[in-house]
């Protein structure tokens, strides 16, 4: 069972990137997926999450209407477009699997850093 995060890199503000979280080894359908991330000096916060099964999807304030979560079952992928990024999005980010009724995220991709800065 696996995360693969992917699609971090160095960006201006006000610019785009995509990160990916490619599953493998279980039941994509069953699970939710979230992004998470965590800045220097500061605590992990949720980003965002999407269940995969109904596509419902929540963001974090701090992202709503800049980032948006979409689900690929083909590839068993989860994208997370992020657009008009601020210095504040800089973070290493993550990717985990949640289990349908299940209370925690219970998988955890490996980090991908993304920087914001001009």
């Amino acid at each position: 069972v696996q995360l693969q995060a992917s699609g971090g890199g160095l960006v201006q503000p006000g610019g785009s990137l995509r990160l990916s979280c490619t599953a493998s080894g279980l039941a994509f359908n069953s699970y939710a997926i979230g992004w998470f991330r965590q800045a220097p000096g500061k605590e992990r916060e949720g980003v965002s999450y999407i269940k995969i099964s109904d596509n419902t999807s929540a963001y974090a304030n701090s992202v709503k209407g800049r980032f948006t979560i979409s689900r690929d079952t083909a590839t068993n992928t989860v994208h997370l477009q992020m657009s008009n990024l601020k210095p504040e999005d800089t973070a290493v980010y993550y990717c985990a699997a949640q289990r349908a009724g299940r209370s925690s995220y219970e998988i955890w991709g490996q980090e991908t850093l993304v920087t914001v800065s001009s």
